[in-house]
């Protein structure tokens, strides 16, 4: 596994910035669709819901729609964020849902039994608010189909691309996510056999202990019965493409060091970045370039900054650390 792949599954990205084009036609958009759609296993008339910001993924719902009919499960609609949806989005279902506020919605999505949250949604819209709502009752499931999450580097956000959408096509179509579930499960029983300890070159080293804490393996499976055997949030909110396992440590055994690649920090560069823990909180940092910025973001996320709060790693092959015409940069995260 490369050397940064782990330093950036640590990171917690926010994604900001413009719609990229609608996706190529040149992109095997109904196969995606299919997949999409065995990752569910729906069973018959399962309810689905789709809320997408209009424009770049029409095509790719259009054909995942139709999936969901021929599968056997009841298709109701799409709610739009952002701007008006198309007319060919309405349903019975969205149309009762125009206009009700979050409470409204929680009631009028209880019948949901799986929604998919497309890029451009996001719990700023009252929809996917509604329907994390929903997850927090112990009801239903969603897919985050994130594609997107491509960075340079230095950790920078990439505009998506030709170029980067087939590769997450190829990963959401060719990932064995048998073997992905497999590996995922042999590494979350090594972590609670032991205490773990995570070391890179760049100076991380750190350990920590999981106890009988949930560790969320995502694996692609969107299935009804996974949900049921939900111990959090988040294992109710399927991530495609497929990859990640994340678990929040006992905190008091946190304790050491993380190295972090140079990036902006309050929007200023910082270089040769090392925090320290101890007992899961940081205790001090020291930085060869930056370091007032970095104060400044940590004193903006208050305490809950200056908490270590949950490990990630990934563990899907195809989208590892990328080499194109002689540049890396990394797909979906880190979680390759």
């Amino acid at each position: 596994m490369k050397k940064n792949v782990l330093r950036f599954a640590m990171a917690v990205a926010m994604i900001a910035g413009g719609r990229p084009p609608v996706l190529a036609q040149t992109l095997p958009l109904a196969e995606i669709g299919e997949a999409l759609v065995r990752r569910m296993q729906l069973e018959p008339d399962e309810r689905v819901l789709f809320v997408a910001q209009p424009g770049r993924f029409n095509p790719l719902i259009a054909r995942a729609r139709r999936a969901i009919v021929r599968a056997g499960a009841i298709d109701l609609g799409v709610m739009a964020v952002g701007e008006e949806a198309p007319q060919v989005w309405s349903s019975e279902f969205t149309r009762e849902a125009k206009g009700k506020t979050r409470e409204q919605l929680v009631r009028h999505f209880q019948d949901v039994d799986i929604a998919v949250m497309l890029p451009g949604a996001s719990t700023e819209h009252v929809p996917y608010a509604a329907m994390q709502d929903i997850l927090h009752m112990n009801r239903a499931r969603t897919i985050h189909f994130h594609w997107a999450g491509a960075y340079d580097m230095n950790g920078n956000l990439m505009a998506n691309d030709d170029h980067v959408d087939q590769l997450y096509a190829r990963t959401l179509l060719d990932t064995d996510y048998t073997a992905l579930s497999a590996m995922q499960s042999r590494f979350e029983d090594a972590m609670r056999r032991s205490s773990v300890r995570v070391t890179t070159p760049e100076g991380t080293d750190i350990s920590f202990e999981i106890g009988n804490r949930p560790v969320t393996k995502q694996d692609g499976n969107a299935s009804a019965r996974r949900a049921a055997a939900a111990q959090n949030l988040i294992d109710r909110e399927i991530e495609l493409p497929a990859g990640a396992i994340r678990v929040a440590p006992v905190e008091e055994t946190v304790n050491g060091s993380i190295a972090f690649p140079d990036a902006l920090w309050n929007g200023m560069p910082v270089q040769g970045l090392i925090m320290r823990f101890e007992r899961g909180r940081l205790i001090g940092f020291e930085a060869a370039v930056g370091r007032a910025a970095v104060e400044a973001e940590l004193a903006a996320a208050g305490d809950a900054g200056r908490a270590f709060r949950e490990f990630a790693l990934g563990f899907n092959p195809l989208i590892a650390i990328r080499t194109d015409e002689g540049a890396q940069w990394i797909p979906y995260y880190g979680y390759g």
